[in-house]
């Protein structure tokens, strides 16, 4: 690999290491990182500070993802390994969101920035993706939950849409990454303790 590739790998887990969700709030003098959940991610700013805010945040993670794979394909056009280093630089962005340097390592989930690299590698599995997202979140008022089947079934679309062999192996390691990232939903998934959007919104109605 030459030093390009390395240069844009490094490049892709800096920008991806940017917490967009702490950056965007701190006008408001809230600080994400002790309300909410916790999370630097899109959805606690929509908690906190509203759904314009959040989907500002949404889409710079989403950009994350995105904007990194698509420049490393431009630069590395010519180099023997050009899949690999892309996928490099997918998988760079989104540990960076999840382990960021900046913030000692304590990230996000990686939700948003994974899309944004699975918008690079298939655009037309998206959508597939965001109704699985959309539909899960409806019927069962768990965010997480949709999170979690929407990223997996990237892997789905995929397969039907005959994609490169290189770009399973990043969807995969992405989508094992953010559920391990969500183990501690999953436990509350499981025992029932997790918290329900459907439930808060029928007890503000």
């Amino acid at each position: 690999m030459n030093s390009t590739g390395i240069f844009c790998i490094l490049l892709s887990y800096l920008l991806g290491a940017i917490p967009f969700g702490l950056v965007v709030s701190r006008g408001s003098g809230i600080d994400i990182r002790t309300q909410g959940s916790g999370n630097i991610g899109a959805t606690n700013v929509v908690r906190l500070l509203g759904k314009k805010m959040g989907a500002l945040t949404l889409l710079l993670d989403l950009l994350k993802g995105f904007v990194p794979m698509f420049l490393a394909a431009f630069l590395v056009q010519d180099a023997p390994r050009r899949d690999l280093i892309v996928a490099m630089c997918g998988a760079a962005s989104v540990l960076g969101h999840m382990f960021p340097v900046y913030l000692r390592f304590k990230g996000g989930k990686g939700v948003a920035t994974a899309l944004g690299t699975f918008l690079y590698l298939a655009p037309l599995a998206v959508p597939g993706c965001l109704l699985v997202f959309i539909a899960t979140v409806r019927l069962s008022g768990f965010v997480s939950l949709g999170s979690l089947l929407g990223s997996a079934s990237i892997l789905v679309w995929l397969f039907f849409l005959k994609a490169a062999g290189w770009k399973l192996w990043l969807a995969t390691f992405i989508v094992a990454m953010i559920w391990g990232k969500h183990y501690q939903n999953i436990g509350r998934l499981l025992s029932g303790t997790e918290k329900s959007w459907k439930k808060k919104s029928e007890a503000q109605g």
